[in-house]
């Protein structure tokens, strides 16, 4: 499918300066105050998922235009550099605003380092000038095909999911064609047939999302997924029913916290997750106890893919290893990144967890400014 990133340079992105070479986990669990710059590396990824779909341009002109995207703005930073290291691949790109408030490649890469002398290295330019990737055009050329395939799938396999809308006319609680079923959606706009696909295809995987909302919602017996015919398609919208009866419930009766819950749980025990998952501040509107089960989900999705989560919640970091935690810190303006070490924290330990010293500030991050 693809391949989790093993470190990553991205300069000139919003309130990231220059993060050079910094290596990421499979567990990565970044902390920091509100403005710290947690969002905007976790929004970079979403960046990215878009242009590898042909949708840059469309992204960039919705969220405020290319401007908006550099570093202290054009008079300050003149380009977008970033550059992905997975496995022995690479994807490395630059890209300068143009008058028009939109982007411009000023250079696109692929990089693989070969093991000599069965497979030379690849460092090889694949254009520049255009406003959209043309990675994925390099699946047609037969010399790159087969590296250009797997940098792409790995690139377009890493996926931002964002549950916060809960509102009444969420994508979560609306109708959805039963043929939408591939892949969870990033909204959760699909959520009721990516369940329905999984009660069909992958039962236990269903089972052991059920499970997973029955220990956070003790009220909760099961899901109802019955689809209903509509305009020529089959449609199915999330029911449910309690404890002790067998009355369908509506979608609207789950609180936010609950389906958001319902959400995360499906993302994290789906039997084929995407390499890298980024959840941003999935701690919103979720119980205590939902927040250590929440967790407990994280850290055993993080044994077979890459998660990244950032956060504000101190209980959240007391699940977690010191070198689970990325502090995240803005300083003249400018996001920084340290890996937290057990060895340089253990005389703090012995006395206080890691959601403690947050708050004392003793890690940094300053959660008191927010």
């Amino acid at each position: 499918m693809g391949s989790q990133i093993d470190k990553i340079t991205l300069k000139g992105f919003k309130s990231i300066r220059s993060l050079e070479d910094f290596p990421l986990r499979n567990l990565n669990i970044l902390i920091g105050a509100n403005g710290a710059g947690k969002s905007n590396f976790v929004s970079f990824f979403t960046f990215l998922r878009e242009a590898m779909a042909g949708r840059l341009g469309l992204y960039v002109e919705k969220k405020g235009g290319a401007d908006s995207h550099l570093f202290m703005g054009p008079k300050i930073t003149e380009q977008i550099h970033a550059h992905l290291h997975f496995d022995v691949n690479g994807y490395r790109f630059s890209l300068q605003p143009t008058a028009e408030d939109a982007f411009v490649y000023a250079d696109e890469r692929i990089l693989y380092d070969g093991d000599p002398p069965r497979t030379l290295p690849v460092n090889r330019s694949i254009g520049k000038g255009h406003k959209e990737s043309k990675l994925k055009e390099q699946l047609g050329d037969i010399k790159n095909k087969t590296i250009s395939g797997f940098i792409h799938r790995s690139v377009s396999s890493w996926v931002v999911y964002h549950f916060h809308d809960t509102s009444d006319t969420a994508p979560m609680r609306r109708f959805c064609s039963v043929r939408d079923y591939e892949y969870l959606r990033p909204d959760g706009a699909n959520l009721a047939v990516f369940l329905h696909f999984l009660d069909q295809k992958h039962p236990d995987a269903y089972d052991r999302i059920r499970n997973a909302v029955c220990l956070a919602a003790p009220f909760f017996d099961d899901f109802k997924l019955r689809p209903k015919p509509a305009n020529g398609d089959l449609m199915l919208q999330l029911e449910w029913t309690q404890k002790d009866s067998d009355y369908p419930f509506h979608v609207n009766q789950l609180s936010d916290g609950t389906l958001r819950l319902v959400a995360l749980a499906t993302a994290l025990l789906q039997p084929d997750p995407p390499t890298t998952m980024l959840f941003d501040e999935p701690e919103l509107g979720l119980h205590p106890h939902a927040l250590n089960l929440f967790a407990a989900l994280v850290k055993k999705a993080a044994s077979k893919t890459q998660i990244i989560v950032s956060t504000q919640s101190a209980p959240l970091l007391d699940n977690f290893q010191a070198e689970d935690i990325i502090v995240v810190e803005r300083k003249e303006g400018e996001s920084t990144f340290k890996r937290l070490s057990s060895a340089e924290l253990a005389e703090w330990l012995k006395d206080y967890s890691l959601g403690e010293l947050w708050q004392k500030n003793i890690l940094g991050g300053r959660p008191t400014d927010g």
